[in-house]
């Protein structure tokens, strides 16, 4: 009988094998860790601070007592879920869940000098050591595109999310305004991976990430995977024509 055709996975434009791709993903995180924060300052003109303020305001953690669990996945360095902390009150607990170990060594060090209360556990999100309906959100910011099997995280989300809970995915997309897609093209390709070889000595993590955002679902066919793996009141706002996109799904 003939061999069965391995399962391939993008990685950047290059097709690799679907279980090589974590591992060349985790070299790439490895490489940037330390100036990953610095580089999403640079490479947006500070924009990701706009895009994860909305993100926030989606979460609208509780500012009491009341009790509210929050699952950040790939969020290692804490930005994302130090944000939702300071909003919350004092009964909003963040668990913060990446798979790169470098990552999650600057969040903890971060979190070292805080009373926020963030947790900071290393898992795959394809395979997540969590009860089920056991958090009231799940969120993922500029990861989802670097897991490599996109729809077995979107059910491990949906899985650990209570019963009228809520993901919320913040992810680059697709540029809809005439011109500012070949400036974007441009300023993509040409600037950024000189930024990062600048910055953190790598310029082609840099180049992968900016290939990885061109091999995405467009957000209608992004939507459908969320809708495929459960949520429902799928929705997705584009912001900054386009860049990015918030995308939403209830577990009902």
């Amino acid at each position: 009988m003939p061999k069965a055709k391995e399962k391939q996975a993008d990685f950047g434009f290059r097709r690799v094998p679907l279980g090589d791709k974590q591992t060349l993903v985790d070299d790439v995180f490895d490489s940037v860790a330390r100036r990953y924060d610095l580089m999403n300052d640079l490479m947006s003109g500070g924009l990701h601070r706009a895009w994860k303020a909305a993100l926030v305001t989606a979460v609208n953690p509780p500012r009491g007592d009341q009790a509210f669990k929050l699952l950040d996945l790939a969020g290692g360095t804490g930005d994302v879920a130090f944000r939702v902390a300071d909003a919350g009150g004092p009964g909003t607990q963040v668990t913060v869940a990446d798979i790169n170990a470098e990552m999650l060594a600057v969040g903890r060090e971060r979190a070292a000098t805080s009373k926020r209360k963030v947790e900071f556990i290393e898992a795959n999100a394809e395979k997540l050591p969590l009860p089920d309906k056991s958090f009231d959100a799940v969120t993922i910011a500029f990861g989802i595109r670097n897991v490599p099997r996109i729809d077995v995280a979107l059910a491990e989300a949906h899985r650990v999310l209570k019963i009228g809970g809520r993901f919320l995915c913040l992810e680059f997309s697709s540029v809809d305004v005439p011109g500012l897609d070949r400036l974007y093209d441009l300023y993509s390709f040409n600037v950024i991976p000189a930024v990062g070889r600048a910055v953190t000595g790598d310029a082609e993590a840099y180049r992968y990430l900016v290939e990885s955002i061109r091999k995405f679902p467009r957000p209608e066919k992004f939507a459908d995977m969320i809708h495929a793996a459960g949520f429902r009141r799928v929705s997705f706002e584009a912001m900054t024509g386009g860049v990015v996109a918030l995308h939403s799904g209830w577990r009902l």
